[in-house]
């Protein structure tokens, strides 16, 4: 995967980086695996706007994608490497021996004709899926389920990765891509590889109007807001708002907002990088 940078030719084009789109090898995406998604423009039931900076964007079609990896015993053959316009990373669409077809997320390397698997006691390859206990230490996963059969929730983004780095009873200790170190059980299920599409993090978009296309409107800084609209708004001239925080009063940049008595803090050993 590589990115473009175009020539300057107008004030859109000066700044924007795209992505090559070279290891896409079809355009058309599988039809029995589209589901329609609509918008609600930041809206909730009765037309009240509760998220800000949302709305318009090209109209999109859900693809469903499979992140239990269940289907055990059964050898899938990558058929394409297709664009996914709700998420960074791409997909590859798999065909099983008996004809199945399932999306799934497509790690680094991942090929149109690799075979891929899913279950215990396959080999740790790119694209199989296996339980934490069966994987080497040390090996790079992806799509991390924290539950069992719950499916992957966990290192998905376009160019993340975990690494198993320890087993203790039935626990496996992973390093998540924000450093944060956990515990998840060993029959928990992982990918083998790291997402693809690594160069999505230098993309620019160079406009404005293609965040629109994404469904993002403008976004308003509250230090130019009015006192009634911001708790860092008003003040003559151009002040800098005091210490910063939400729109509802809680602090920025330091404060802690994680609850200290959540259940699953006994599973974190080692906290996320500041």
């Amino acid at each position: 995967m590589a990115v473009r940078k175009l020539k300057p030719t107008t004030p859109g084009q000066r700044h924007k980086i795209i992505g090559a789109f070279d290891t896409i090898t079809s355009g058309v995406p599988e039809k029995s695996l589209l589901r329609p998604l609509t918008k609600s423009g930041g809206r909730n039931h009765s037309g009240k706007m509760t998220m800000r900076y949302l709305g318009g964007g090209h109209k999109r079609k859900y693809r469903v994608i499979d992140f239990k990896r269940n289907k055990d015993g059964v050898t899938a053959t990558v058929d394409s490497v297709q664009y996914d316009p709700n998420r960074s990373a791409r997909i590859a669409l798999l065909v099983y021996e008996d004809g199945e077809k399932r999306y799934i997320l497509a790690p680094n390397g991942l090929q149109v004709g690799h075979k891929v698997q899913s279950g215990a006691g396959i080999a740790p390859e790119i694209g199989n899926t296996l339980p934490l206990g069966d994987i080497p230490l040390g090996t790079i996963v992806h799509n991390i389920e924290l539950r069992p059969g719950q499916g992957g929730a966990m290192a998905r983004s376009a160019g993340t990765f975990a690494q198993l780095s320890a087993r203790e009873g039935k626990y496996a200790v992973v390093k998540l891509p924000s450093g944060e170190s956990r515990m998840v059980l060993t029959t928990c299920r992982a990918t083998v590889g790291a997402v693809g599409n690594s160069d999505h993090a230098l993309e620019q978009s160079g406009k404005a109007g293609r965040s629109r296309w994404l469904g993002r409107r403008p976004r308003v800084r509250g230090v130019v807001m009015n006192p009634v609209d911001h708790p860092m708004g008003g003040g003559e001239g151009r002040s800098s708002g005091g210490h910063p925080r939400s729109r509802n009063g809680v602090l920025a940049k330091g404060y802690k907002t994680r609850n200290k008595k959540k259940a699953s803090s006994k599973y974190i050993l080692e906290r996320r990088k500041k």
